[in-house]
């Protein structure tokens, strides 16, 4: 059972591999995509997101969860040095982790609902779990960032959240917000990890940071990197071309 919406701004995709399951579980997943555009959203005029910018809305009378994403965001921002940054030119805008955040929680619907093998794609960034039956397994292709039709690297794992930030897809968006200037001499960064919304925002950081990024990705805990630079030299953490359940459990 495949299902393509178009939310948020991008194409999300929800791909189950189960028999048998009740199409009301995927009708549940994207309720809540729904939901979330309609909270977080900076282009939603209504969106609490945009009358906390404005004003309007004080953080104490938000709701939970967006109290919960900008507490989030901030721990974020401390983590990353300030590469990764919510309020970036004095904004209100957490869509870097919003993204994550709300295909993880969609998977958690997945999870109680019983599905074992599904992915779920939200721009390109996955979460998936157990296989693409009849296959044992998943294989995440890792988009060229010249070559629009290859890879740069396959993945293949049964339990991984998997995360790319670079400028081939939506152009150039994102800022070292130290210098107010986009990077250099990166191309793309790839995180793996357990969790989306932090293996998002740390690709979204790394990026940030340009060719000092593979520094910063080597130290991190629990997530594993792939960082292509502008000259087309590939680092990679030890544990990238391995990441699977066994890596991230």
């Amino acid at each position: 059972m495949q299902r393509v919406e178009h939310v948020m701004g991008m194409p999300i995709v929800v791909d189950v591999r189960d028999d048998g399951v009740d199409g009301t579980i995927v009708e549940q997943v994207f309720d809540w995509l729904r939901h979330v555009d309609a909270v977080f959203s900076t282009y939603k005029e209504d969106s609490e997101i945009s009358r906390l910018e404005r004003g309007e809305l004080l953080l104490e009378h938000a709701q939970p969860d967006v109290r919960a994403v900008l507490e989030r965001c901030a721990e974020l921002r401390e983590k990353t040095d300030g590469y990764f940054d919510a309020r970036y030119a004095g904004k209100l805008d957490p869509s870097g982790l919003v993204k994550g955040w709300a295909v993880d929680r969609a998977a958690a619907i997945l999870d109680e609902g019983g599905v074992r093998n599904y992915a779920v794609s939200a721009g390109g960034d996955m979460r998936v779990r157990g296989g693409a039956l009849p296959d044992p397994a998943w294989r995440i292709g890792i988009q060229h960032p010249h070559r629009r039709d290859q890879v740069a690297a396959v993945v293949e794992t049964r339990s991984l959240a998997v995360a790319t930030s670079g400028e081939y897809a939506r152009g150039r968006h994102v800022w070292n917000p130290h210098t107010s200037a986009p990077p250099n001499g990166v191309l793309s960064v790839t995180i793996a990890g357990p969790d989306l919304a932090t293996a998002d925002a740390y690709a979204t950081a790394a990026f940030a940071m340009g060719a000092r990024g593979p520094h910063w990705t080597a130290r991190l805990n629990g997530y594993e990197a792939m960082t292509i630079l502008a000259d087309g030299l590939v680092l990679s953490t030890p544990g990238f071309a391995t990441a699977r359940e066994t890596t991230f459990a």
